[in-house]
């Protein structure tokens, strides 16, 4: 199957979604009564945090993988993440039997570090700085031939992401509204691409957190605009949107809602605490989201992609 050089169709999503079935989970939906009442709303919650790998970023990676031809994919595949993206693609190199090349900031959370060396990943460690990043990447790429299967700025990444909102809608074909993070924004792009094919009448939407909000800056503007770069305790939500990814972001959203530090944690608390599974402090923002605008949302079945369960859980906030 060849990669994806332009915006991926709704057959391309179907296509990458048969493609990765041997190398991803069909994740479970579940609901939580309390927050239901919380909320106002029905939510109906798109486990992703139950992947492999921990994340949604599985099903990317993957793609991007699958796709390549068998002499690309021997020099093997190489990216830089501070976390889930790295894991996905050492699991996929580790399942394809290939080599994985992957460059992470020296201030990567320690449970992604070890889980990404776990899969039996080279890892090459940076300064916390873009430029840092890519230019150790670009060395890397150089010295192995490996081929740099990008976190988010890919079609064939935002394919195979556009494949977790399509379960969803399988499952759920009668959503009011369904609601993804933004980071870098190839979840959000494949999940609104999917809503758009799949669901033509449910509302996309996406949230992300104040601190790091070029998604909300860029949407109301119309102009993609970087965020300040502050700190976030929503790790995985730190990069701003890549040209493919607000081209689709700006196509298909109703809105982009911000959140504080503050109620993320809350709902994060709230997801431990009445649904007892483990996630990660970013993909709690669409839930906070949520909790912030009930009157959006009030009365509405609302789906909601719960991203990742890469926490450390020594290093809770709450």
């Amino acid at each position: 199957m060849q990669p994806l050089a332009q915006v991926p169709s709704a057959t391309d999503i179907q296509q990458s979604h048969a493609l990765i079935q041997p190398y991803i989970h069909r994740t479970p939906v579940l609901t939580c009564q309390s927050i239901n009442t919380i909320s106002g709303a029905q939510l109906f919650f798109k486990c992703e945090n139950f992947q492999k790998i921990g994340a949604f970023k599985m099903r990317g990676a993957s793609n991007a993988a699958l796709r390549l031809d068998e002499a690309a994919r021997e020099k093997g595949l190489a990216t830089h993440s501070s976390g889930n993206h790295a894991q996905a693609v050492a699991k996929i190199a580790q399942a394809l039997g290939v080599p994985a090349h992957i460059v992470m900031p020296e201030n990567a959370p320690s449970v992604k570090r070890e889980a990404t060396a776990g899969y039996g990943a080279n890892i090459v460690f940076c300064e916390a700085t873009q430029a840092a990043r890519e230019s150790t990447l670009a060395q890397v790429l150089a010295e192995t031939g490996a081929t740099f299967i990008h976190p988010y700025d890919d079609y064939n990444v935002i394919a195979g992401q556009a494949t977790a909102a399509l379960e969803l809608i399988q499952d759920l074909p009668d959503l009011d509204a369904i609601i993804s993070p933004i980071g870098g924004g190839g979840l959000m792009s494949g999940t609104a691409l999917s809503t758009h094919y799949f669901a033509p009448n449910t509302k996309i939407y996406g949230a992300e957190p104040e601190q790091v909000n070029d998604a909300w800056l860029s949407f109301k503007s119309g102009v993609r605009t970087p965020h300040q770069g502050l700190p976030s305790i929503a790790d995985g939500l730190l990069t701003n949107l890549s040209e493919k990814t607000f081209d689709i972001i700006k196509a298909h959203l109703s809105d982009v809602f911000t959140v504080t530090e503050a109620e993320i944690v809350a709902a994060m608390q709230l997801v431990y605490e009445r649904m007892k599974i483990v996630v990660e402090p970013s993909c709690v923002v669409p839930l906070a989201a949520v909790l912030k605008h009930r009157e959006v949302f009030a009365g509405k079945k609302v789906g909601i992609i719960l991203t990742g369960g890469n926490v450390d859980v020594r290093k809770l906030p709450f």
